[in-house]
Protein backbone atom coordinates (compact mmCIF):
# COMPACT_ATOMS: atom_id res chain seq x y z
CA UNK A 1 0.00 0.00 0.00
CA UNK A 2 1.32 3.75 -1.17
CA UNK A 3 1.37 5.64 2.17
CA UNK A 4 2.17 8.87 -0.09
CA UNK A 5 -0.43 11.43 -1.05
CA UNK A 6 0.23 12.73 -4.19
CA UNK A 7 0.31 16.24 -4.08
CA UNK A 8 0.76 16.46 -7.52
CA UNK A 9 -3.10 16.30 -7.87
CA UNK A 10 -3.49 20.02 -6.14
CA UNK A 11 -0.57 21.70 -7.69
CA UNK A 12 -3.44 24.36 -8.80
CA UNK A 13 -5.34 24.71 -5.83
CA UNK A 14 -4.62 27.39 -3.29
CA UNK A 15 -7.65 26.49 -0.43
CA UNK A 16 -6.29 24.19 1.62
CA UNK A 17 -9.38 22.58 2.45
CA UNK A 18 -9.81 21.71 -0.62
CA UNK A 19 -6.09 20.95 -1.41
CA UNK A 20 -6.61 18.30 1.94
CA UNK A 21 -9.70 16.57 0.76
CA UNK A 22 -8.94 16.28 -2.83
CA UNK A 23 -5.50 14.92 -1.99
CA UNK A 24 -7.00 12.22 1.03
CA UNK A 25 -10.16 11.29 -1.39
CA UNK A 26 -8.18 10.46 -4.36
CA UNK A 27 -5.73 8.39 -1.96
CA UNK A 28 -8.72 6.77 -0.42
CA UNK A 29 -9.96 5.17 -3.68
CA UNK A 30 -6.88 4.20 -4.82
CA UNK A 31 -5.71 2.08 -1.54
CA UNK A 32 -8.71 1.17 0.96
CA UNK A 33 -10.74 -2.04 -0.16
CA UNK A 34 -14.25 -2.09 1.56
CA UNK A 35 -14.32 -3.35 5.10
CA UNK A 36 -17.08 -5.44 4.44
CA UNK A 37 -16.65 -7.53 1.69
CA UNK A 38 -12.38 -6.62 0.07
CA UNK A 39 -13.93 -4.67 -3.09
CA UNK A 40 -12.55 -2.14 -4.00
CA UNK A 41 -14.22 0.97 -3.14
CA UNK A 42 -15.89 3.77 -5.18
CA UNK A 43 -15.76 7.89 -5.30
CA UNK A 44 -19.91 9.60 -5.30
CA UNK A 45 -18.81 11.62 -8.34
CA UNK A 46 -22.08 13.56 -7.32
CA UNK A 47 -21.17 14.63 -3.87
CA UNK A 48 -23.82 12.55 -2.13
CA UNK A 49 -24.82 14.62 1.20
CA UNK A 50 -24.41 10.90 3.24
CA UNK A 51 -21.47 9.39 1.96
CA UNK A 52 -18.39 10.19 -0.06
CA UNK A 53 -17.31 6.57 -1.10
CA UNK A 54 -19.22 2.96 -1.69
CA UNK A 55 -18.72 -0.38 -2.67
CA UNK A 56 -20.35 -1.59 -5.61
CA UNK A 57 -20.57 -5.44 -4.51
CA UNK A 58 -22.23 -5.16 -1.09
CA UNK A 59 -23.50 -1.12 -1.14
CA UNK A 60 -21.83 0.03 1.64
CA UNK A 61 -21.10 3.93 2.27
CA UNK A 62 -18.53 5.33 3.69
CA UNK A 63 -17.69 8.92 4.84
CA UNK A 64 -14.30 10.51 5.39
CA UNK A 65 -12.86 12.79 7.65
CA UNK A 66 -8.87 13.61 7.82
CA UNK A 67 -6.75 15.33 9.78
CA UNK A 68 -3.41 16.62 9.68
CA UNK A 69 -1.32 15.22 12.73
CA UNK A 70 -2.29 12.22 14.95
CA UNK A 71 -6.00 11.90 15.60
CA UNK A 72 -6.42 11.98 19.39
CA UNK A 73 -9.14 11.04 21.70
CA UNK A 74 -11.68 13.10 19.36
CA UNK A 75 -12.11 14.93 16.17
CA UNK A 76 -14.11 17.69 15.24
CA UNK A 77 -17.11 17.15 13.21
CA UNK A 78 -20.63 19.29 11.42
CA UNK A 79 -23.24 20.70 13.93
CA UNK A 80 -24.15 18.90 16.33
CA UNK A 81 -28.06 18.57 15.75
CA UNK A 82 -26.79 17.18 11.70
CA UNK A 83 -25.00 14.24 13.92
CA UNK A 84 -27.96 13.16 16.16
CA UNK A 85 -30.16 13.70 13.16
CA UNK A 86 -27.68 11.45 11.07
CA UNK A 87 -27.61 9.28 14.36
CA UNK A 88 -31.37 8.05 13.85
CA UNK A 89 -31.17 8.00 10.26
CA UNK A 90 -31.22 4.64 7.92
CA UNK A 91 -28.72 5.68 5.52
CA UNK A 92 -26.21 6.86 7.51
CA UNK A 93 -22.86 5.31 6.43
CA UNK A 94 -20.05 4.00 7.88
CA UNK A 95 -16.80 6.24 9.28
CA UNK A 96 -13.14 6.46 7.63
CA UNK A 97 -10.89 8.37 9.62
CA UNK A 98 -7.26 9.35 8.37
CA UNK A 99 -4.51 11.17 10.05
CA UNK A 100 -1.79 12.24 8.14
CA UNK A 101 1.71 13.70 8.63
CA UNK A 102 3.16 17.02 7.40
CA UNK A 103 5.19 15.03 4.99
CA UNK A 104 1.82 13.96 3.75
CA UNK A 105 2.56 10.47 4.92
CA UNK A 106 -0.81 8.55 5.90
CA UNK A 107 0.05 7.95 9.60
CA UNK A 108 -3.24 6.36 10.93
CA UNK A 109 -6.48 5.19 8.80
CA UNK A 110 -9.00 3.23 10.11
CA UNK A 111 -12.97 2.83 9.48
CA UNK A 112 -16.08 2.89 12.74
CA UNK A 113 -18.68 1.18 11.76
CA UNK A 114 -21.57 2.97 11.55
CA UNK A 115 -23.52 0.88 14.32
CA UNK A 116 -20.62 1.62 16.92
CA UNK A 117 -22.17 5.29 16.80
CA UNK A 118 -24.75 6.08 19.54
CA UNK A 119 -25.50 9.28 20.70
CA UNK A 120 -23.32 8.85 23.70
CA UNK A 121 -19.79 9.30 21.54
CA UNK A 122 -20.90 12.60 20.13
CA UNK A 123 -19.88 15.43 22.13
CA UNK A 124 -22.06 18.68 22.25
CA UNK A 125 -19.56 21.50 21.84
CA UNK A 126 -20.17 25.24 23.22
CA UNK A 127 -22.28 27.73 21.03
CA UNK A 128 -20.13 30.11 19.17
CA UNK A 129 -20.06 33.78 20.76
CA UNK A 130 -22.01 36.95 19.20
CA UNK A 131 -19.19 38.30 17.52
CA UNK A 132 -18.56 35.29 15.01
CA UNK A 133 -19.65 34.91 11.42
CA UNK A 134 -22.18 32.11 12.36
CA UNK A 135 -22.94 33.32 15.99
CA UNK A 136 -24.83 30.82 17.97
CA UNK A 137 -23.73 27.76 15.42
CA UNK A 138 -22.99 24.45 17.59
CA UNK A 139 -20.80 22.27 16.98
CA UNK A 140 -19.64 18.30 17.45
CA UNK A 141 -17.19 16.34 18.12
CA UNK A 142 -16.68 12.69 17.66
CA UNK A 143 -14.66 10.72 20.98
CA UNK A 144 -13.33 7.65 20.00
CA UNK A 145 -12.04 7.14 23.55
CA UNK A 146 -15.65 6.11 23.94
CA UNK A 147 -15.80 3.88 21.22
CA UNK A 148 -14.90 0.40 22.08
CA UNK A 149 -11.75 -1.27 20.40
CA UNK A 150 -13.20 -3.53 18.61
CA UNK A 151 -15.05 -0.44 16.65
CA UNK A 152 -11.73 1.11 15.23
CA UNK A 153 -10.56 -0.87 12.65
CA UNK A 154 -6.86 0.22 11.12
CA UNK A 155 -6.02 -0.39 8.04
CA UNK A 156 -2.94 1.80 8.84
CA UNK A 157 -1.98 2.62 12.18
CA UNK A 158 1.29 4.32 13.36
CA UNK A 159 2.50 4.30 9.77
CA UNK A 160 2.35 -0.03 9.98
CA UNK A 161 -0.08 -1.29 7.21
CA UNK A 162 -2.65 -4.21 8.68
CA UNK A 163 -3.02 -7.00 6.38
CA UNK A 164 -6.24 -6.91 4.16
CA UNK A 165 -7.14 -10.56 6.27
CA UNK A 166 -7.09 -9.10 9.53
CA UNK A 167 -9.20 -5.93 8.14
CA UNK A 168 -11.80 -7.73 7.07
CA UNK A 169 -11.75 -10.69 9.93
CA UNK A 170 -12.00 -7.85 12.63
CA UNK A 171 -14.88 -6.23 10.57
CA UNK A 172 -17.10 -9.49 10.55
CA UNK A 173 -16.66 -10.10 14.74
CA UNK A 174 -18.67 -7.01 15.28
CA UNK A 175 -21.62 -7.05 12.60
CA UNK A 176 -24.12 -9.04 14.72
CA UNK A 177 -24.18 -5.09 15.80
CA UNK A 178 -25.99 -4.13 12.63
CA UNK A 179 -28.81 -5.84 13.38
CA UNK A 180 -29.88 -4.10 17.08
CA UNK A 181 -31.93 -0.99 16.41
CA UNK A 182 -32.94 -0.48 19.81
CA UNK A 183 -30.55 2.26 21.03
CA UNK A 184 -31.36 1.14 24.67
CA UNK A 185 -30.18 -1.79 24.38
CA UNK A 186 -27.05 -1.69 21.79
CA UNK A 187 -25.73 1.19 24.43
CA UNK A 188 -25.86 -1.58 27.05
CA UNK A 189 -23.81 -3.89 24.71
CA UNK A 190 -21.04 -1.13 23.77
CA UNK A 191 -20.55 -0.14 27.57
CA UNK A 192 -20.02 -3.49 28.70
CA UNK A 193 -17.63 -4.30 25.80
CA UNK A 194 -16.44 -0.99 26.97
CA UNK A 195 -15.95 -2.20 30.48
CA UNK A 196 -14.41 -5.12 29.77
CA UNK A 197 -11.35 -3.69 27.14
CA UNK A 198 -10.79 -1.40 30.21
CA UNK A 199 -9.60 -4.50 32.02
CA UNK A 200 -6.95 -4.59 29.17
CA UNK A 201 -6.33 -8.55 29.65
CA UNK A 202 -7.61 -11.48 27.17
CA UNK A 203 -9.38 -13.57 30.27
CA UNK A 204 -11.30 -12.04 32.76
CA UNK A 205 -13.79 -12.87 35.80
CA UNK A 206 -17.51 -11.87 36.14
CA UNK A 207 -16.51 -10.68 39.32
CA UNK A 208 -14.04 -8.41 37.90
CA UNK A 209 -16.68 -7.01 35.27
CA UNK A 210 -18.93 -6.70 38.37
CA UNK A 211 -16.57 -3.32 39.97
CA UNK A 212 -18.00 -1.57 37.13
CA UNK A 213 -20.90 -1.68 38.77
CA UNK A 214 -21.61 1.71 40.07
CA UNK A 215 -19.90 3.43 36.24
CA UNK A 216 -22.85 1.63 34.62
CA UNK A 217 -25.67 2.78 37.38
CA UNK A 218 -24.93 6.44 36.48
CA UNK A 219 -24.74 5.52 32.93
CA UNK A 220 -27.99 3.54 33.18
CA UNK A 221 -30.17 4.85 35.95
CA UNK A 222 -33.39 3.76 34.97
CA UNK A 223 -32.22 0.10 35.44
CA UNK A 224 -32.63 -1.09 38.86
CA UNK A 225 -30.50 -4.24 38.93
CA UNK A 226 -27.34 -3.74 37.05
CA UNK A 227 -25.74 -7.02 37.85
CA UNK A 228 -27.96 -8.90 36.14
CA UNK A 229 -27.89 -6.80 33.09
CA UNK A 230 -24.18 -7.60 33.08
CA UNK A 231 -24.60 -10.89 33.52
CA UNK A 232 -27.14 -10.26 30.13
CA UNK A 233 -25.00 -8.97 28.15
CA UNK A 234 -21.72 -11.56 28.61
CA UNK A 235 -24.46 -13.74 27.68
CA UNK A 236 -25.10 -11.89 24.44
CA UNK A 237 -21.32 -11.34 23.64
CA UNK A 238 -20.82 -14.90 23.90
CA UNK A 239 -23.73 -16.39 21.71
CA UNK A 240 -22.01 -13.98 19.12
CA UNK A 241 -18.58 -15.35 19.24
CA UNK A 242 -17.14 -12.21 20.88
CA UNK A 243 -16.62 -13.89 24.00
CA UNK A 244 -16.04 -17.25 24.84
CA UNK A 245 -17.08 -19.13 28.26
CA UNK A 246 -13.87 -20.87 29.38
CA UNK A 247 -15.51 -21.87 33.20
CA UNK A 248 -17.67 -20.70 35.69
CA UNK A 249 -17.46 -17.00 35.84
CA UNK A 250 -14.96 -16.62 33.25
CA UNK A 251 -14.38 -15.90 30.03
CA UNK A 252 -11.88 -15.48 27.47
CA UNK A 253 -12.15 -12.26 24.42
CA UNK A 254 -12.03 -14.30 20.92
Amino acid sequence: MELLLDKNLAINYKNQSQIARILTENWVQKEIFCPNCGNKIENYTNNKPVADFYCKKCSEDFELKSKKGKIGKKITARAYSKMIERLDSKQKPHFFFMGYLTTLLVDDFFVVPKYFFVPEIIEKRKALAETARRAGWIGSNILFFKIPTAGKIFYIENGEEISKKEVLQKWQKTVFLKKIDKPELKGWILDTMNCIESLEKKEFSLSEIYQFENDLEKIHPENKNIKAKIRQQLQFLRDKGYLEFIATGKYKLT
